[in-house]
């Protein structure tokens, strides 16, 4: 076999290959990009990224919010991580927040903090 069929019998293969990784990655429902549940949300690093968005919130409106529990949170890789949780906080309301974590640049930020209903 010439050398140039074999390279076209290869990248055949290979294009093959990426349609059907692709297409299961679209039958999954997970989405490029998109958010992706968080396991454990009693990670110490959760806890702390949760308690930097009550703060900061606190810090914006002059409230005294504090964290009874995280409910549900949702993970993002950007150029970063973007976190959002929902928070059960101690005035027994629920509410969202997403933070952009930039751990190696030692950079967090709320990005916003809303009242949300649980249905």
């Amino acid at each position: 076999m010439s050398t140039r069929t074999t390279l076209l019998v290869v990248l055949s293969l290979l294009a093959v290959i990426i349609s059907v990784a692709s297409a299961a990655g679209l039958r999954s429902g997970t989405e490029v990009g998109g958010f992706k549940p968080i396991e454990n949300l009693g990670d110490p690093y959760v806890q702390d990224i949760a308690k930097f968005a009550v703060k900061e919130h606190n810090e914006q409106e002059d409230s005294h919010l504090g964290i009874e529990k995280i409910v549900k949170g949702e993970e993002q890789v950007v150029a970063g991580k973007n976190y959002r949780l929902t928070i059960a906080a101690n005035d027994s309301h629920y509410y969202e927040t997403v933070v952009y974590d930039k751990p190696w640049a030692k950079f967090r930020s709320l990005t916003y903090f809303r009242s949300v209903s649980l249905v």
